[in-house]
């Protein structure tokens, strides 16, 4: 063995967690990507520009967002010609091994971090073992951190046994923000692929347990609307102004009663409200930040443009103008049942899964769904599958953590299951 990952999956993971990085920032987390990538010798690294369609990127932070975190990774001695493939959000890696003839099989996982503080608390394990994140504000409390170690021990499986064929390991920036998903398929690595993988930990399933494959992942839209009036006195003259926190109120309100739709789910909530000076001006600009979602991506549709119109009605009616951007958006791609039975028949197989679940509605929403339709529309199959992990707490919380047993697990269902697609394809 040229390098040796797969005993060292708990070091990497808790590497990764003590520096975690928002969305199109994550400069350090990639340089350690690549790092690692080249000590494992895999055949192509396609950094940033080169692994992702620049134009297609969504949620992109301004330069004035941007810019402290490619200097805080700067002054931690990132390599400077990873940092200048990444410079202005672009930041990911593909890693290819080239095994010759026989399918291509792709696997992605996610590199971002979520805006929020981890806890401090001496019970929390981070904290009592020495790894809690290093960056305030910023934690890997969705399990990110544990999905970059497990594709790492997934290349070096895979490069260690007979496989034949090509795998591509895609290290996605921004999936909690939705942005990265598809710039990434877009990106031109994934139009060859015969078989996508992806992976996620815990989402309440227990360590030892593998969902093969997820279903009804939630189309979604995050949207932003400003509104635009004119300032006036509040108690002098406010007929005078055009009263934006108004007609944003108006909007929100609204936004509840749009009509749920007969063919499936639907969701819709304003999370955000910025706006207005002082309390005795009327205020001139205000913005909302919500978020649609719907069981299909027709249905998502129908509650972007509900929520565009409710905001332009309500602009008019306070006399204002609106501006409502996407930010983001994702649409809705299933596990092939072909892929999620391969996976669960390989898993039964593997030391520590003691339950298979072929499949469960996911009821959240991932930009992966990007690369599994590009997979399938060019007539490959994908399967997002779940490696359960013990958790003391929810994703997304300050408290999250995993069981880094599930380590060895997921890396073992994931390689295995493309060793297995190069001997019998599906």
């Amino acid at each position: 063995m040229a390098y040796d990952v797969r005993t060292r999956l708990r070091d990497l993971r808790r590497d990764f967690h003590r520096h975690p990085e928002p969305g199109w920032r994550e400069f350090k987390t990639t340089a350690r990507v690549v790092a690692e990538l080249e000590r494992l010798g895999v055949d192509e690294i396609a950094v940033g520009r080169e692994a992702l369609a620049t134009d297609d990127r969504m949620a992109v932070p301004d330069d004035d967002e941007l810019e402290p975190w490619l200097e805080r990774a700067r002054e931690a001695g990132v390599r400077e010609d990873v940092l200048e493939r990444t410079a202005g959000g672009h930041t990911g890696v593909v890693a290819v091994v080239d095994r010759g003839e026989g399918p291509t099989v792709g696997l992605r996982v996610d590199l971002d971090a979520i805006s929020m503080a981890e806890s401090s608390a001496d019970d929390h394990r981070p904290v009592a073992e020495g790894f809690r994140s290093e960056h305030d504000g910023y934690m890997h409390a969705c399990g990110h951190d544990a999905h970059i170690a497990m594709a790492l021990g997934t290349i070096e499986a895979v490069q260690n046994s007979e496989f034949s064929g090509t795998l591509k390991v895609f290290f996605q920036p921004a999936e909690e923000i939705s942005g990265g998903g598809k710039a990434m398929a877009e990106g031109g690595y994934v139009d060859d692929v015969d078989y996508l993988l992806a992976v996620h930990v815990g989402l309440d399933h227990p360590t030892g347990e593998i969902v093969a494959g997820v279903e009804k992942p939630l189309a979604m839209a995050h949207l932003t609307a400003t509104f635009e009036g004119a300032s006036a006195h509040a108690g002098k003259a406010p007929n005078e102004g055009g009263n934006a926190m108004q007609a944003a109120a108006t909007a929100i309100q609204n936004a509840y009663g749009i009509p749920r739709h007969s063919d499936g789910m639907t969701r819709v909530n304003v999370g955000r409200i910025e706006g207005g000076t002082a309390s005795n001006v009327i205020a001139e600009e205000v913005t909302i930040e919500a978020e649609v979602r719907g069981e299909t991506t027709g249905l998502m549709e129908y509650m972007r443009t509900e929520l565009e119109r409710v905001c332009y009605a309500a602009a008019e009616m306070h006399d204002c103008d609106v501006t409502p951007r996407v930010i983001s958006e994702s649409p809705r791609a299933d596990s092939h049942p072909a892929l999620r039975d391969l996976v669960g028949s390989v898993a039964r197989e593997v030391d520590g899964v003691e339950r298979i679940v072929p499949t469960e509605e996911f009821g959240v929403s991932e930009d992966v769904t990007y690369l599994m339709d590009r997979v399938q529309d060019g007539g490959g199959l994908a399967s997002y599958v779940l490696v359960g992990t013990d958790h003391p707490t929810s994703h997304h919380t300050p408290t999250f953590d995993i069981d880094e047993a599930s380590l060895e697990i997921g890396v073992s269902v994931l390689a295995e299951t493309a060793i297995e697609l190069s001997k019998r394809p599906v």
